[in-house]
Protein backbone atom coordinates (compact mmCIF):
# COMPACT_ATOMS: atom_id res chain seq x y z
CA UNK A 1 0.00 0.00 0.00
CA UNK A 2 1.16 3.35 -0.81
CA UNK A 3 -0.07 6.87 0.27
CA UNK A 4 0.08 9.73 -2.14
CA UNK A 5 0.12 13.33 -0.62
CA UNK A 6 0.35 16.54 -2.27
CA UNK A 7 3.66 18.57 -1.18
CA UNK A 8 2.01 20.23 1.58
CA UNK A 9 5.24 20.96 3.88
CA UNK A 10 5.14 21.23 7.36
CA UNK A 11 3.47 24.73 7.36
CA UNK A 12 0.24 23.31 5.50
CA UNK A 13 0.09 19.69 6.94
CA UNK A 14 -0.07 22.03 9.80
CA UNK A 15 -2.69 23.80 8.63
CA UNK A 16 -5.25 20.72 7.60
CA UNK A 17 -4.48 19.37 11.30
CA UNK A 18 -5.22 22.44 12.94
CA UNK A 19 -8.37 22.75 10.68
CA UNK A 20 -9.06 18.88 11.24
CA UNK A 21 -9.07 19.49 15.07
CA UNK A 22 -11.52 22.05 15.13
CA UNK A 23 -14.25 20.65 12.62
CA UNK A 24 -13.43 17.54 14.46
CA UNK A 25 -14.22 19.37 18.08
CA UNK A 26 -17.33 20.30 16.73
CA UNK A 27 -18.73 18.22 14.18
CA UNK A 28 -20.99 14.94 14.49
CA UNK A 29 -20.04 11.60 14.85
CA UNK A 30 -20.69 8.52 12.83
CA UNK A 31 -21.35 9.75 9.30
CA UNK A 32 -21.84 13.60 10.18
CA UNK A 33 -21.96 15.80 7.26
CA UNK A 34 -19.42 18.85 7.09
CA UNK A 35 -20.35 22.65 7.51
CA UNK A 36 -21.43 24.47 4.45
CA UNK A 37 -18.95 26.81 5.12
CA UNK A 38 -16.20 26.24 3.63
CA UNK A 39 -15.44 23.13 0.68
CA UNK A 40 -14.23 19.97 2.53
CA UNK A 41 -10.78 19.19 2.18
CA UNK A 42 -9.19 15.70 0.55
CA UNK A 43 -5.46 15.78 1.14
CA UNK A 44 -4.69 12.16 0.53
CA UNK A 45 -5.72 9.17 -1.79
CA UNK A 46 -4.44 5.01 -1.07
CA UNK A 47 -5.51 1.94 -3.36
CA UNK A 48 -5.44 -1.02 -1.13
CA UNK A 49 -6.95 -4.62 -1.65
CA UNK A 50 -8.56 -6.93 1.19
CA UNK A 51 -9.74 -10.30 0.75
CA UNK A 52 -13.64 -10.09 1.81
CA UNK A 53 -16.24 -12.28 1.22
CA UNK A 54 -17.42 -12.78 -2.26
CA UNK A 55 -13.60 -12.57 -3.36
CA UNK A 56 -10.63 -9.56 -3.54
CA UNK A 57 -12.08 -6.26 -2.53
CA UNK A 58 -9.94 -3.30 -3.86
CA UNK A 59 -10.26 0.19 -1.89
CA UNK A 60 -10.14 4.05 -2.83
CA UNK A 61 -9.62 5.42 0.44
CA UNK A 62 -9.70 9.33 0.85
CA UNK A 63 -8.68 11.49 3.70
CA UNK A 64 -10.91 14.08 4.24
CA UNK A 65 -10.69 16.95 7.03
CA UNK A 66 -14.79 16.22 7.17
CA UNK A 67 -17.12 13.63 6.35
CA UNK A 68 -19.26 14.25 2.97
CA UNK A 69 -22.86 12.68 2.16
CA UNK A 70 -21.50 10.54 -1.62
CA UNK A 71 -23.92 9.16 -3.73
CA UNK A 72 -23.00 6.76 -5.93
CA UNK A 73 -23.68 4.77 -9.07
CA UNK A 74 -22.16 2.44 -11.99
CA UNK A 75 -22.51 3.10 -15.70
CA UNK A 76 -21.68 0.94 -18.72
CA UNK A 77 -19.73 1.24 -22.34
CA UNK A 78 -17.17 1.96 -20.53
CA UNK A 79 -17.48 0.56 -17.37
CA UNK A 80 -16.89 3.20 -14.54
CA UNK A 81 -18.11 3.98 -11.23
CA UNK A 82 -19.11 7.53 -10.22
CA UNK A 83 -19.24 9.36 -6.89
CA UNK A 84 -20.94 12.57 -6.84
CA UNK A 85 -20.23 14.79 -3.34
CA UNK A 86 -20.50 18.35 -2.05
CA UNK A 87 -17.90 20.41 -3.47
CA UNK A 88 -14.60 18.99 -2.23
CA UNK A 89 -11.51 20.55 -2.20
CA UNK A 90 -8.66 18.01 -3.70
CA UNK A 91 -5.29 19.11 -2.65
CA UNK A 92 -4.13 16.11 -4.18
CA UNK A 93 -2.28 15.84 -7.89
CA UNK A 94 -4.90 14.33 -10.41
CA UNK A 95 -2.16 12.71 -11.82
CA UNK A 96 -2.21 10.13 -9.10
CA UNK A 97 -5.16 8.64 -10.58
CA UNK A 98 -2.89 7.61 -14.31
CA UNK A 99 -1.87 4.18 -13.70
CA UNK A 100 0.53 5.13 -16.35
CA UNK A 101 2.27 7.29 -13.74
CA UNK A 102 3.26 4.07 -11.71
CA UNK A 103 4.10 1.62 -14.72
CA UNK A 104 7.74 2.41 -13.80
CA UNK A 105 7.62 1.22 -10.69
CA UNK A 106 5.68 -1.76 -11.50
CA UNK A 107 7.65 -2.76 -13.76
CA UNK A 108 11.04 -2.84 -11.52
CA UNK A 109 8.66 -4.94 -9.12
CA UNK A 110 8.11 -6.95 -11.15
CA UNK A 111 12.10 -7.63 -12.82
CA UNK A 112 12.67 -7.71 -8.61
CA UNK A 113 9.89 -9.82 -7.27
CA UNK A 114 12.13 -12.52 -6.05
CA UNK A 115 13.46 -10.06 -3.20
CA UNK A 116 11.16 -10.57 -0.57
CA UNK A 117 12.10 -6.82 0.82
CA UNK A 118 10.84 -5.36 -2.25
CA UNK A 119 6.84 -4.33 -1.43
CA UNK A 120 4.00 -4.97 -3.71
CA UNK A 121 3.05 -1.90 -5.97
CA UNK A 122 -0.67 -0.97 -5.23
CA UNK A 123 -2.70 -2.55 -7.99
CA UNK A 124 -3.38 -0.69 -11.27
CA UNK A 125 -6.43 1.45 -10.64
CA UNK A 126 -7.51 4.72 -13.04
CA UNK A 127 -9.54 7.24 -11.31
CA UNK A 128 -10.08 10.90 -11.81
CA UNK A 129 -11.46 13.62 -8.93
CA UNK A 130 -12.32 17.25 -8.83
CA UNK A 131 -14.76 19.75 -9.07
CA UNK A 132 -18.07 19.08 -11.37
CA UNK A 133 -20.18 22.83 -10.86
CA UNK A 134 -20.75 24.84 -8.39
CA UNK A 135 -20.98 23.10 -4.82
CA UNK A 136 -20.59 19.31 -6.65
CA UNK A 137 -17.63 17.91 -7.06
CA UNK A 138 -17.22 14.16 -8.49
CA UNK A 139 -14.96 11.13 -8.59
CA UNK A 140 -14.76 8.78 -11.10
CA UNK A 141 -13.11 5.06 -10.94
CA UNK A 142 -12.55 2.72 -14.42
CA UNK A 143 -13.85 -0.59 -13.49
CA UNK A 144 -12.40 -3.79 -14.40
CA UNK A 145 -15.19 -5.21 -15.73
CA UNK A 146 -18.47 -5.98 -14.43
CA UNK A 147 -17.97 -4.43 -10.53
CA UNK A 148 -20.08 -3.96 -7.12
CA UNK A 149 -19.58 -0.60 -5.86
CA UNK A 150 -20.11 1.28 -2.78
CA UNK A 151 -18.83 4.15 -1.36
CA UNK A 152 -19.59 5.25 3.11
CA UNK A 153 -17.94 7.92 4.45
CA UNK A 154 -16.84 7.00 8.42
CA UNK A 155 -16.22 10.05 10.79
CA UNK A 156 -12.37 8.79 12.74
CA UNK A 157 -12.26 8.05 16.48
CA UNK A 158 -10.40 9.03 18.69
CA UNK A 159 -8.93 12.14 16.73
CA UNK A 160 -6.69 14.37 18.87
CA UNK A 161 -6.01 18.04 18.63
CA UNK A 162 -2.85 18.83 16.71
CA UNK A 163 -2.89 15.10 14.87
CA UNK A 164 -1.60 14.89 11.20
CA UNK A 165 -3.90 12.43 10.12
CA UNK A 166 -7.22 13.63 8.97
CA UNK A 167 -10.82 12.74 10.31
CA UNK A 168 -12.67 11.37 8.07
CA UNK A 169 -12.19 8.62 5.54
CA UNK A 170 -14.12 8.21 2.05
CA UNK A 171 -13.77 4.75 1.09
CA UNK A 172 -15.06 3.26 -2.73
CA UNK A 173 -14.95 0.04 -2.68
CA UNK A 174 -14.91 -2.53 -5.68
CA UNK A 175 -15.19 -6.20 -6.19
CA UNK A 176 -16.34 -8.47 -8.44
CA UNK A 177 -20.01 -9.13 -9.70
CA UNK A 178 -21.97 -10.62 -12.38
CA UNK A 179 -22.65 -9.15 -15.39
CA UNK A 180 -26.21 -9.72 -15.18
CA UNK A 181 -26.50 -7.51 -11.81
CA UNK A 182 -23.69 -4.95 -12.76
CA UNK A 183 -25.92 -4.52 -16.07
CA UNK A 184 -28.82 -3.97 -14.42
CA UNK A 185 -27.19 -1.48 -12.08
CA UNK A 186 -25.37 0.61 -14.61
CA UNK A 187 -29.30 0.89 -16.01
CA UNK A 188 -30.70 2.31 -12.95
CA UNK A 189 -27.21 4.88 -12.66
CA UNK A 190 -27.83 6.04 -16.00
CA UNK A 191 -31.56 6.22 -15.00
CA UNK A 192 -30.58 8.57 -12.11
CA UNK A 193 -28.11 10.33 -13.79
CA UNK A 194 -30.66 11.54 -16.68
CA UNK A 195 -33.50 12.32 -14.02
CA UNK A 196 -30.53 14.59 -12.00
CA UNK A 197 -29.92 16.22 -15.59
CA UNK A 198 -33.56 16.71 -15.85
CA UNK A 199 -33.72 18.76 -12.57
CA UNK A 200 -30.43 20.88 -13.60
CA UNK A 201 -31.50 24.39 -13.81
CA UNK A 202 -29.35 24.49 -16.91
CA UNK A 203 -26.94 25.87 -18.87
CA UNK A 204 -23.70 27.70 -17.41
CA UNK A 205 -24.50 31.01 -18.03
CA UNK A 206 -22.12 33.90 -19.60
CA UNK A 207 -21.11 36.73 -17.41
CA UNK A 208 -24.09 38.75 -16.66
CA UNK A 209 -22.66 41.69 -18.17
CA UNK A 210 -22.06 39.80 -21.45
CA UNK A 211 -25.08 38.08 -21.42
CA UNK A 212 -26.55 38.02 -24.82
CA UNK A 213 -30.49 38.30 -25.98
CA UNK A 214 -30.77 35.46 -28.85
CA UNK A 215 -33.02 37.80 -30.39
CA UNK A 216 -30.34 40.07 -31.04
CA UNK A 217 -28.40 37.62 -33.06
CA UNK A 218 -30.27 38.52 -35.79
CA UNK A 219 -30.34 42.53 -35.71
CA UNK A 220 -28.27 43.50 -38.58
CA UNK A 221 -27.16 46.22 -36.70
CA UNK A 222 -25.55 43.45 -33.51
CA UNK A 223 -22.43 43.07 -32.70
CA UNK A 224 -20.98 39.67 -33.61
CA UNK A 225 -21.51 37.27 -30.41
CA UNK A 226 -17.73 35.07 -29.97
CA UNK A 227 -18.62 32.17 -28.03
CA UNK A 228 -14.95 31.41 -26.29
CA UNK A 229 -15.15 27.54 -25.57
CA UNK A 230 -12.06 26.95 -23.06
CA UNK A 231 -11.90 22.69 -23.35
CA UNK A 232 -12.27 20.33 -20.14
CA UNK A 233 -12.59 21.55 -16.98
CA UNK A 234 -13.34 20.52 -13.35
CA UNK A 235 -13.36 17.21 -12.71
CA UNK A 236 -11.68 16.68 -16.36
CA UNK A 237 -8.02 17.96 -16.24
CA UNK A 238 -7.33 16.79 -20.17
CA UNK A 239 -3.63 16.61 -21.07
CA UNK A 240 -0.38 17.14 -18.55
CA UNK A 241 2.94 17.71 -19.33
CA UNK A 242 5.15 18.81 -16.46
CA UNK A 243 3.57 20.95 -14.24
CA UNK A 244 1.17 22.45 -16.77
CA UNK A 245 -2.96 21.36 -17.12
CA UNK A 246 -4.66 21.53 -20.21
CA UNK A 247 -7.71 22.58 -18.04
CA UNK A 248 -6.11 26.02 -16.76
CA UNK A 249 -3.85 26.83 -19.70
CA UNK A 250 -6.60 27.15 -21.98
CA UNK A 251 -8.75 28.94 -19.58
CA UNK A 252 -6.20 31.35 -19.08
CA UNK A 253 -5.62 31.66 -22.95
CA UNK A 254 -9.56 32.34 -23.58
CA UNK A 255 -9.47 34.87 -21.01
CA UNK A 256 -6.21 36.60 -23.00
CA UNK A 257 -8.05 36.15 -26.10
CA UNK A 258 -11.38 38.14 -24.73
CA UNK A 259 -9.33 40.83 -23.35
CA UNK A 260 -8.49 42.55 -27.22
CA UNK A 261 -12.09 41.54 -28.63
CA UNK A 262 -14.13 43.15 -25.91
CA UNK A 263 -11.32 46.35 -25.76
CA UNK A 264 -11.94 46.29 -29.75
CA UNK A 265 -15.70 47.45 -28.85
CA UNK A 266 -16.94 45.33 -32.08
CA UNK A 267 -17.79 42.01 -30.84
CA UNK A 268 -20.05 40.55 -27.62
CA UNK A 269 -18.05 37.65 -26.15
CA UNK A 270 -19.05 34.63 -24.20
CA UNK A 271 -17.66 31.63 -22.36
CA UNK A 272 -18.79 28.22 -22.27
CA UNK A 273 -17.19 28.09 -18.85
CA UNK A 274 -14.84 30.17 -16.84
CA UNK A 275 -14.21 28.62 -13.70
CA UNK A 276 -13.11 25.17 -13.07
CA UNK A 277 -16.30 23.79 -13.91
CA UNK A 278 -16.79 20.42 -16.46
CA UNK A 279 -19.64 21.31 -18.89
CA UNK A 280 -20.60 18.23 -21.17
CA UNK A 281 -19.77 18.56 -25.14
CA UNK A 282 -23.37 18.97 -26.42
CA UNK A 283 -24.04 21.72 -23.62
CA UNK A 284 -21.35 23.82 -25.18
CA UNK A 285 -22.89 22.82 -28.53
CA UNK A 286 -25.97 23.97 -27.01
CA UNK A 287 -24.80 27.44 -25.35
CA UNK A 288 -23.35 28.82 -28.97
CA UNK A 289 -26.20 27.91 -30.88
CA UNK A 290 -28.34 28.99 -28.36
CA UNK A 291 -26.90 32.61 -27.59
CA UNK A 292 -27.10 32.95 -31.17
CA UNK A 293 -22.91 33.21 -31.81
CA UNK A 294 -21.49 33.93 -34.93
CA UNK A 295 -18.26 31.98 -34.10
CA UNK A 296 -17.22 29.73 -31.66
CA UNK A 297 -13.98 28.87 -30.81
CA UNK A 298 -12.95 26.08 -28.75
CA UNK A 299 -8.88 25.87 -27.54
CA UNK A 300 -7.10 22.86 -26.27
CA UNK A 301 -3.99 21.40 -25.58
CA UNK A 302 -2.42 18.06 -26.73
CA UNK A 303 0.07 15.51 -25.15
CA UNK A 304 2.37 12.92 -26.30
CA UNK A 305 4.42 10.15 -25.05
CA UNK A 306 7.76 8.87 -26.12
CA UNK A 307 9.49 9.63 -29.39
CA UNK A 308 6.26 11.62 -30.43
CA UNK A 309 7.19 14.12 -27.14
CA UNK A 310 8.93 16.43 -29.61
CA UNK A 311 5.93 17.19 -31.54
CA UNK A 312 5.26 20.72 -31.00
CA UNK A 313 2.97 23.38 -33.05
CA UNK A 314 -0.34 24.48 -32.87
CA UNK A 315 -3.27 22.84 -34.64
CA UNK A 316 -6.32 24.26 -36.15
CA UNK A 317 -9.46 21.96 -36.57
CA UNK A 318 -12.42 21.97 -38.29
CA UNK A 319 -15.56 19.35 -38.31
CA UNK A 320 -15.85 16.69 -41.05
CA UNK A 321 -17.31 13.18 -40.58
CA UNK A 322 -13.92 12.12 -42.43
CA UNK A 323 -10.65 12.67 -40.87
CA UNK A 324 -7.87 14.18 -42.99
CA UNK A 325 -5.48 11.82 -40.92
CA UNK A 326 -4.55 9.52 -38.57
CA UNK A 327 -3.85 12.08 -35.75
CA UNK A 328 -6.68 14.09 -36.05
CA UNK A 329 -8.47 11.00 -35.86
CA UNK A 330 -6.48 10.49 -32.76
CA UNK A 331 -7.49 13.86 -31.70
CA UNK A 332 -10.97 13.75 -32.14
CA UNK A 333 -11.15 9.79 -30.33
CA UNK A 334 -9.68 11.92 -27.54
CA UNK A 335 -10.93 14.70 -27.30
CA UNK A 336 -15.04 13.32 -27.77
CA UNK A 337 -14.31 10.63 -24.79
CA UNK A 338 -14.14 14.36 -22.45
CA UNK A 339 -18.04 13.09 -21.64
CA UNK A 340 -16.69 9.59 -20.75
CA UNK A 341 -14.05 10.60 -18.40
CA UNK A 342 -16.15 12.74 -16.78
CA UNK A 343 -18.65 10.47 -16.02
CA UNK A 344 -21.69 11.46 -18.07
CA UNK A 345 -23.79 8.99 -19.53
CA UNK A 346 -23.55 8.84 -23.16
CA UNK A 347 -27.10 9.83 -24.41
CA UNK A 348 -28.85 9.08 -27.92
CA UNK A 349 -28.52 12.19 -30.23
CA UNK A 350 -31.67 13.03 -32.15
CA UNK A 351 -31.34 12.20 -35.77
CA UNK A 352 -29.83 14.74 -38.50
CA UNK A 353 -32.49 16.78 -40.02
CA UNK A 354 -32.75 14.92 -43.60
CA UNK A 355 -33.52 18.71 -45.71
CA UNK A 356 -32.12 20.25 -48.34
CA UNK A 357 -32.25 23.79 -46.49
CA UNK A 358 -30.89 22.37 -43.02
CA UNK A 359 -28.13 20.49 -45.79
CA UNK A 360 -27.18 23.73 -47.37
CA UNK A 361 -26.99 25.68 -44.22
CA UNK A 362 -24.81 23.10 -42.87
CA UNK A 363 -22.38 22.93 -45.57
CA UNK A 364 -21.87 26.63 -45.74
CA UNK A 365 -21.37 26.81 -42.51
CA UNK A 366 -18.50 24.25 -42.85
CA UNK A 367 -17.22 26.79 -45.51
CA UNK A 368 -17.55 29.26 -43.39
CA UNK A 369 -15.31 27.10 -40.63
CA UNK A 370 -12.44 26.34 -42.75
CA UNK A 371 -12.64 30.37 -44.06
CA UNK A 372 -11.51 31.22 -40.69
CA UNK A 373 -9.34 28.29 -39.73
CA UNK A 374 -7.24 29.58 -43.08
CA UNK A 375 -7.22 33.19 -41.40
CA UNK A 376 -6.48 31.75 -37.35
CA UNK A 377 -3.28 29.62 -38.87
CA UNK A 378 -1.90 32.62 -41.29
CA UNK A 379 -2.38 34.90 -38.38
CA UNK A 380 -0.86 32.55 -35.70
CA UNK A 381 2.43 32.01 -37.13
CA UNK A 382 3.57 35.74 -37.11
CA UNK A 383 3.49 35.37 -33.08
CA UNK A 384 4.38 31.89 -32.29
CA UNK A 385 4.47 28.54 -34.12
CA UNK A 386 2.55 26.16 -36.11
CA UNK A 387 2.32 22.01 -36.54
CA UNK A 388 4.04 20.78 -39.41
CA UNK A 389 0.28 20.36 -40.88
CA UNK A 390 -1.37 22.98 -39.01
CA UNK A 391 -4.77 22.37 -40.54
CA UNK A 392 -6.73 19.61 -40.50
CA UNK A 393 -10.44 17.80 -39.50
CA UNK A 394 -12.03 15.28 -38.29
CA UNK A 395 -15.64 14.69 -36.46
CA UNK A 396 -15.19 16.77 -33.23
CA UNK A 397 -18.52 16.64 -31.58
CA UNK A 398 -17.93 20.29 -30.25
CA UNK A 399 -17.82 21.70 -33.56
CA UNK A 400 -21.02 20.06 -35.19
CA UNK A 401 -23.59 22.85 -34.95
CA UNK A 402 -25.28 22.98 -38.14
CA UNK A 403 -25.20 26.99 -37.96
CA UNK A 404 -22.33 28.49 -36.23
CA UNK A 405 -18.73 28.61 -37.54
CA UNK A 406 -16.79 26.54 -35.67
CA UNK A 407 -12.83 25.53 -35.07
CA UNK A 408 -11.15 23.80 -32.44
CA UNK A 409 -7.51 25.07 -32.15
CA UNK A 410 -4.98 22.88 -30.13
CA UNK A 411 -2.17 25.58 -28.71
CA UNK A 412 0.61 23.22 -28.42
CA UNK A 413 1.68 20.63 -26.69
CA UNK A 414 1.96 20.44 -23.29
CA UNK A 415 4.90 17.33 -23.66
CA UNK A 416 6.65 19.93 -25.55
CA UNK A 417 8.95 22.14 -23.34
CA UNK A 418 8.83 24.11 -25.84
CA UNK A 419 5.19 24.55 -26.37
CA UNK A 420 4.68 24.56 -22.18
CA UNK A 421 6.92 27.49 -21.81
CA UNK A 422 5.11 29.80 -23.64
CA UNK A 423 1.44 28.21 -22.86
CA UNK A 424 2.72 29.48 -19.43
CA UNK A 425 3.88 32.56 -19.69
CA UNK A 426 1.70 35.60 -19.88
CA UNK A 427 3.55 37.80 -22.42
CA UNK A 428 3.34 34.51 -24.85
CA UNK A 429 -0.54 34.43 -24.91
CA UNK A 430 -1.09 38.14 -24.73
CA UNK A 431 1.17 38.22 -28.08
CA UNK A 432 -0.96 35.06 -29.15
CA UNK A 433 -4.48 36.19 -28.38
CA UNK A 434 -3.31 39.60 -30.42
CA UNK A 435 -2.80 37.65 -33.46
CA UNK A 436 -6.04 35.20 -33.03
CA UNK A 437 -7.88 38.41 -32.56
CA UNK A 438 -6.68 39.94 -35.64
CA UNK A 439 -7.83 36.28 -37.48
CA UNK A 440 -11.26 37.19 -36.03
CA UNK A 441 -10.97 40.78 -37.24
CA UNK A 442 -10.42 39.68 -40.93
CA UNK A 443 -13.35 37.19 -41.00
CA UNK A 444 -15.70 39.08 -40.11
CA UNK A 445 -14.22 42.11 -42.23
CA UNK A 446 -14.80 39.68 -45.45
CA UNK A 447 -17.76 38.25 -44.01
CA UNK A 448 -20.81 39.69 -46.81
CA UNK A 449 -22.74 42.67 -45.29
CA UNK A 450 -26.04 41.77 -44.02
CA UNK A 451 -24.86 38.05 -43.29
CA UNK A 452 -27.02 36.72 -40.62
CA UNK A 453 -24.97 36.68 -37.16
CA UNK A 454 -25.56 32.94 -36.03
CA UNK A 455 -26.57 31.36 -39.40
CA UNK A 456 -25.12 31.34 -42.68
CA UNK A 457 -28.18 31.13 -44.70
CA UNK A 458 -27.92 30.49 -48.92
CA UNK A 459 -24.82 29.68 -51.04
CA UNK A 460 -25.03 34.07 -52.55
CA UNK A 461 -23.61 34.92 -49.28
CA UNK A 462 -20.24 34.02 -49.59
CA UNK A 463 -17.67 36.07 -49.25
CA UNK A 464 -15.93 37.57 -52.45
CA UNK A 465 -14.10 35.52 -54.95
CA UNK A 466 -14.87 32.17 -52.34
CA UNK A 467 -17.45 29.80 -54.08
CA UNK A 468 -18.53 26.26 -52.55
CA UNK A 469 -15.38 24.76 -54.01
CA UNK A 470 -12.71 26.47 -52.79
CA UNK A 471 -14.20 26.74 -49.28
CA UNK A 472 -13.48 23.28 -49.10
CA UNK A 473 -11.79 21.13 -46.70
CA UNK A 474 -8.09 21.62 -46.74
CA UNK A 475 -6.78 18.84 -48.65
CA UNK A 476 -5.29 16.03 -46.80
CA UNK A 477 -1.44 15.37 -46.60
Amino acid sequence: MQRFSPKLGAMGRACVALLAAGLAAGGARGEGVAAKTDPVAAYEVRVETADVAGGRQTRLVFTLNACVAPQAYVLDQPARAVVDLPEVKFLIDPSHGDPARDAPRRRHHARGASHASSPAPDPALSYRFGRLSAGKSRIIVDLPGPSDFSASCVQDEGQTKGQKDGVATLTLAIKPTDAAAFHAAAHAGADRQAQDARDATGAIAPPAQELPRAQDATRLDAKPLIVLDPGHGGVDAGARGGDAVEKTVVLDFAKALAEPLRASGRYRVAFTREDDTFVPLQERVRIARKLGAALFVSLHADSLRGASAKVHGATVYTVSERASDSEAARVAESENQADALAGVEAREQAGEVNDILFDLTRRETRAYSNVFAKYLSERWKIAATLNKNPRRFAGFVVLKAPDVPSVLMELGYLSSSEDSAELNSPQWREKAAAQAALAIDDFFKNRPQGASQGTYQGASSAPAGLTPANLAQPREP
